[in-house]
């Protein structure tokens, strides 16, 4: 499982470390795993020796992090120039060892010539508010000329927000990035995340003084595979979850089947149907149980998923209402959540879980999309606390929170391809077997969205994919995670 923690936090943790290791101990395991990192990237297009290296240097550790990395390039015959953003900031041990080694500063970003690797120590994880602008000015001169030299991040890409992985103005676009002790939020949240290419993290010894639980993380391979509810010899179809779906309308019967095929991939021991689609589900999946409503009449379930497709109108309102009622885990999704009581949601005792994407998040938490989408990490937070509900935010990194104090989880699996329509429908009735079969909100949520992401992947090889493509991948998604 990857961990992240805030700042605050890896601050506290490097203090205590430091006081039982020799000073500056910590910065050159630190410049140690960065050197490395960037021989391993010029190796692959090259060799160490001989290559053409530029720093973007900051002031403070970032920048001494950087400074002695190009120190143990330089020795090992690599070609080192220093970009100082601040000279009279730069980190004094940092340029005295880079020197040292034959490193040189450059006067500015003209007359470089060719460059094979750009290792961009501008800012660390304590930047906020963006990129100053003579940082700005000296990246977009770099850029200009060099973009399409590999970029390595020193702990962060500079000019994206750590904690909350929000990017205000310009920032570094790095092809990877390499981060000490632990992750941040900003490693894995967008849109920060989309400027921090490929992870590398280099184990300093931060482990031990780091607490539980972290802020943010993510499940991997194993983690899910633990996590999977899967049938014994003596399982039948109610104690494999009986999930009961309420979904479609006559204007989108499409939802429901999507749903309901989200469900029986998903594991479901059986599906009860209720809405006006039966025929359409029926006709795909013939071993769909259905109902003409309400769904309270429909029989026993060990949770609901309610609202893809359902529309407006009065049926449409009495069916949240009723699906709230129950005392079972609820699922809402899509329309459910524009007819939902927020009051009611609060209040009741059974497990909800809501799924909104950015535009339907903004309308629960009233306010606009972009603040949303600028803000994934404080909205999902903000949403969890105040319907007191599990809320799967979906989006490019999909996010997972509780009303309780645990951590956030980041979905990792994502892809580009589940934008198109109908896939959110699918990965409703997805989750919703995952919490019939009995696991606890945030792991259905968490689980689901893992699995839906690798089905994506896996319906998809590299073309566009359909809803139900989707759907048909979640059993080799499922396969792949037992498989390790």
């Amino acid at each position: 499982m990857r961990r992240a923690y805030s700042v605050e936090t890896v601050r506290a943790a490097e203090a205590a470390l430091m006081k039982r290791v020799p000073e500056g101990a910590l910065m050159q395991r630190a410049a140690a795993g960065l050197a490395a990192a960037c021989g391993d990237l010029l190796r692959r297009t090259g060799r160490v020796y001989g290559s053409r290296v530029l720093l973007l240097v900051g002031g403070g550790d970032n920048g001494g992090d950087a400074l002695y990395a190009g120190a143990r390039l330089a020795r090992r015959g690599a070609g080192v120039r220093a970009l100082l953003v601040s000279p009279d900031r730069a980190h004094a041990g940092g340029l005295a060892a880079f020197l040292a080694a034959g490193g040189r500063v450059a006067d500015g970003p003209d007359g470089l010539g060719g460059l094979d690797l750009v290792v961009d120590g501008i800012t660390g994880i304590g930047g906020r508010g963006g990129l100053r602008e003579d940082a700005v000015a000296l990246l977009r001169a770099v850029t200009r000329k060099h973009g399409r030299t590999p970029v390595i991040a020193v702990d962060l890409p500079s000019g994206v927000e750590a904690d909350s992985g929000e990017v205000h103005g310009e920032a570094v676009r790095a092809d990877a990035t390499v981060t000490f002790g632990t992750y941040k939020p900003g490693h894995l949240i967008d849109p920060a995340a989309e400027h921090a290419g490929a992870l590398r993290l280099v184990d300093i010894g931060l482990g031990p003084e780091l607490p539980e639980p972290p802020d943010l993380e993510a499940l991997q391979y194993a983690d899910v595979a633990a996590l999977l509810p899967v049938p014994g010899a003596e399982s039948d179809k109610y104690s494999r979850g009986v999930v009961g779906v309420v979904a479609g309308s006559e204007r989108y019967p499409g939802a429901a089947v999507l749903a309901v095929s989200g469900a029986l991939h998903g594991g479901a021991g059986a599906v009860r149907y209720v809405g006006p689609g039966a025929d359409a589900v029926i006709a795909r999946f013939p071993e769909t149980l259905v109902h003409a409503g309400p769904p309270s009449k429909a029989g026993r379930v060990q949770a609901w998923v309610i609202g893809p497709g359902l529309g407006d109108g009065r049926w449409a309102e009495e069916a949240v209402a009723d699906v709230l009622g129950a005392d079972v885990p609820v699922l809402v999704d899509a329309d459910g959540l524009r007819l939902l009581d927020p009051e009611t949601v609060r209040t009741r005792t059974a497990a909800t879980v809501l799924t909104p994407h950015a535009g339907e998040a903004a309308a629960l938490l009233g306010v606009a999309r972009e603040e949303v989408e600028a803000g994934r990490l404080a909205a999902v937070r903000e949403l969890a606390a105040r319907y007191r509900a599990t809320v799967l935010l979906k989006g490019s990194t999909t996010l997972v929170a509780e009303a309780r104090d645990t951590p956030v989880r980041v979905n990792p699996t994502g892809t580009g391809w589940l934008a198109t329509a109908g896939s959110g429908d699918v990965l409703s009735g997805l989750t919703g077997s995952l919490l019939a079969a009995g696991l606890a909100p945030r792991d259905a949520a968490s689980v689901g969205a893992y699995l839906h992401g690798l089905a994506a992947r896996h319906g998809s090889d590299g073309a566009p994919v359909s809803a139900q493509d989707v759907a048909n991948g979640i059993p080799a998604a499922w396969r792949d995670v037992r498989a390790g």
